[in-house]
């Protein structure tokens, strides 16, 4: 995951070093700002290790599961038209060009974290005596641990455009996107800790920062398909578990295919 995330960061940096005189060579000048976009897709994750932080003072519990690992659960893998649109991973992104290269976005991505079956390590202080042991990481031992419903990156973002390649008529557009933002998030979290339950809700739970880096090819004018590739960096406090908190902070790499529709709202040049 380590070098996931290495090669992922020096790819976006390599293309977008590599857009500006790319785009020079292969396009002419265009008046594009003004133009409105939205898009809708699906995504896939993959997640660093990470701490699970756990304070339960009235229990005189405050102790760490060290390293655990997680995965993603992307639905759409089982099917897509047999179901809701909203049970698979999902993302959406709503942005406007204010300028010919530059746009404001919201972008939105629906991920699940679930932590795996897996031998765990936690260390602390539990009964108000020291503990330093492992466990079984799985339902029949009574742990589970599920931003299922959402891990829910939600990302406030500055999007740089550079145009590679425009047919004649603008019968096609081929477009390079740097984007980079910061946010809240919004997991729904659901647990059991030794057999001790939450109670499942959304919660404003931390904030994250992301870079995504994405080419997107525009079929006459008006609709798109963009793939992307994004690294993200969450910060969870304060989630919900059995009378207590939970905090963890983990990385993601996420490949991302949408759906879009960019609507001018105003002449283009000619």
């Amino acid at each position: 995951m380590r070098n996931s995330r290495r090669n992922a960061i020096t790819a976006i940096a390599f293309l977008c070093m590599l857009a500006p005189d790319f785009a020079a060579a292969q396009s002419k000048p265009s008046n594009r700002k003004g133009e409105f976009y939205f898009s809708w897709g699906y995504n896939k994750e993959w997640y660093t290790k990470s701490d699970l932080h756990i304070n339960q003072p009235e229990l005189g519990n405050k102790y760490t599961f060290e390293n655990v690992r997680a995965h993603d659960n992307p639905g759409w893998d089982k099917g897509i038209f047999d179901r809701a649109m909203t049970i698979p991973q999902y993302n959406y992104r709503i942005g406007y060009f204010f300028r010919d290269d530059l746009a404001i976005e919201i972008n939105f991505d629906h991920t699940k974290y679930i932590i795996d079956r897996q031998e765990v390590r936690y260390k602390g202080t539990m009964d108000n005596k020291p503990v330093d042991a492992t466990t079984e990481w799985n339902d029949n031992n009574g742990f589970y641990y599920f931003l299922n419903n959402g891990a829910n990156f939600l990302l406030f973002n500055i999007v740089k455009r550079w145009d590679l390649y425009q047919s004649p008529g603008n019968k096609f557009q081929l477009d390079m996107l740097g984007k980079a933002g910061v946010g809240p998030v919004i997991p729904h979290v659901e647990n059991s800790l030794f057999g001790q339950k939450n109670n499942p809700d959304f919660q404003i739970g931390g904030w994250n920062i992301g870079v995504e880096n994405a080419l997107r090819a525009t079929f006459y004018k008006y609709v798109y398909l963009e793939f992307a590739h994004k690294v993200d960096y969450a910060r969870y406090a304060h989630l919900n578990i059995y009378k207590g908190k939970a905090r963890q902070a983990f990385g993601t790499y996420e490949l991302i295919l949408n759906l879009g529709v960019t609507l001018p709202t105003r002449k283009k040049a000619q």
